[in-house]
């Protein structure tokens, strides 16, 4: 019997764990690229346009 040929197991909760942190990394990057942008161009990066009212 070779020994090599056990079955892997899978680690469920590593897996779950692993992939929580890759998809946190990636909405770090995506908010730091999006505050990145408002610093530069506050005006056109805003969501909220105030126009002045004619009243």
């Amino acid at each position: 019997m070779d020994d090599s040929s056990q079955p892997s197991t899978v680690d469920v909760d590593k897996g779950f764990a692993i992939t929580f942190v890759v998809l946190l990394f990636l909405f770090l990057i995506v908010m730091i690229f999006r505050c990145a942008k408002l610093v530069k161009n506050p005006y056109k990066a805003s969501f909220i346009t105030t126009e002045p009212s004619l009243s």
